[in-house]
């Protein structure tokens, strides 16, 4: 089964925690602050990997986290940095936050690299808390925390041409007598359930990439017939041959089909519709069909759009066919690609936006945030020094600004997770 969207969970590694730790030396009986910092949390990278076709491994496997960075050691010695974990992707893979449906980056190149979530930085060890007035501190920072987030991996096939069109009207076939493609062909409605890929080769170095798109339906833009999975492949290729049956076979109309498929494609997206189109009357071999043609091709060709009759069963007109698209290839410019830098992308982290919250609960004052779970881990209560180091920093951030502001008043209860106290000013 081909796979074209996963829904992955990421999380960077943790900074490792800086150390409490003082020398210990044989004639240094009183030695200073020694404790190391901690090492930096692995990120979470995706990479592009050209041997992928297909988000399959993502079916098994939902979680992915980096290893965390190595508390800090004595001797000032830094605790080694986390690994990086590199998750490998097909190339044409989009990454979207899941949260927002935010387009984080656009995967094609082989290699091509995005780091999703960053690993938390180190902690500080005790030594950096040194002062003329503090020199034994019994306290360090923490290690932070890695990015973590809901991952949503979206494949769009990387196809220079597309073949789009009703069901049944021999995509496949086409696909096949082309290219060493071989998909799987019989006489019924959606035998396509997944894109099939094939490089048709003219000769001397001229080829490109073949997409059969499995076939679109009325309604395919509201999802129906499972639309919108297969229109999103069609919005990476530079070329749309549009296969039409042109035999009336079953009684539908070829100029009523060609109007269809095109308006679901203009209601999707109208940039599909906008695409260079190329017309493919296939089943001419059978009876009656030179008939049709003729008024679907002089109907047709009054819009703009080229138009070639062939068999994909005989293979009668498919080389003419295969020429045509491969010189407009080298006259359309490249297909543009979007990507964005990684400025554009970490912008902002939630706990910068709004570091803390305070609440009011029957009379006691709860404050809540991340960067407050941080700093309250790193905190030696039963050291002076490190009791005045966080209330300076709940002063600096703005916390007891917050408070004043929403009426605290001397020996009321503020409670910061499980630490509890009362407020004076």
């Amino acid at each position: 089964m081909f796979v074209d969207t996963a829904k992955i969970y990421i999380k960077a590694g943790n900074g490792g925690n800086g150390l409490v730790s003082f020398r210990r030396e044989k004639y240094v009986p009183a030695g200073g602050p020694d404790g190391g910092d901690g090492g930096r949390g692995g990120n979470i990278i995706f990479e592009v990997d050209s041997g992928m076709s297909t988000l399959m491994d993502f079916r098994y496997k939902k979680k992915y986290q980096a290893q965390n960075g190595e508390n800090g050691k004595p001797a000032k010695a830094h605790g080694k940095d986390g690994e990086d974990l590199i998750i490998k992707v097909p190339p044409g893979s989009v990454i979207k936050d899941a949260a927002t449906e935010r387009v984080l980056a656009d995967m094609v190149r082989p290699g091509q690299r995005f780091i999703a979530a960053r690993g938390g930085k180190g902690g500080w060890g005790n030594v950096h808390f040194a002062t003329p007035t503090r020199q034994a501190p019994k306290f360090a920072k923490s290690g932070e925390p890695g990015e973590e987030r809901e991952i949503i991996i979206e494949l769009k096939l990387l196809a220079d041409v597309g073949l789009i069109g009703f069901p049944n009207v021999g995509k496949s076939t086409l696909l096949s007598v082309v290219s060493d493609a071989r998909p799987k062909i019989a006489n019924y409605h959606f035998t396509t359930l997944e894109p099939n890929l094939g490089v048709v080769d003219l000769g001397e170095g001229n080829s490109f990439v073949l997409a059969d798109i499995p076939g679109i339906i009325e309604g395919a833009h509201q999802g129906i017939g499972l639309g919108h999975e297969f229109l999103r492949h069609v919005e990476r290729t530079r070329i749309l041959i549009h296969v039409v049956d042109v035999s009336g076979i079953e009684g539908r109309d070829p100029i009523a089909d060609f109007d269809i498929i095109n308006e679901e494609l203009r209601k999707f997206n109208v940039q599909l519709s906008e695409k260079f189109q190329i017309v493919a009357a296939n089943k001419m071999d059978l009876p009656g069909a030179h008939e049709l043609f003729v008024k679907f091709k002089e109907t047709i060709e009054k819009r703009g759009y080229k138009v070639f009759g062939i068999s994909a069963a005989t293979n009668k007109g498919v080389r003419e066919l295969m020429l045509y698209v491969s010189g407009k290839l080298r006259e359309l410019p490249p297909p543009v690609i979007f990507e964005e830098s990684e400025e554009e992308i970490s912008v902002y982290t939630a706990e910068e936006e709004e570091p803390f919250v305070i609440t009011v609960d029957n009379g006691v004052y709860h404050i809540e945030g991340k960067w407050i779970e941080k700093i309250l881990r790193s905190t030696n209560f039963e050291d002076s020094d490190s009791l005045q180091y966080f209330q300076r920093a709940l002063k600096r951030k703005g916390v007891i600004a917050e408070l004043e502001r929403m009426g605290i008043q001397e020996g009321d209860t503020v409670k910061i997770y499980d630490f509890e106290f009362d407020y004076v000013p």
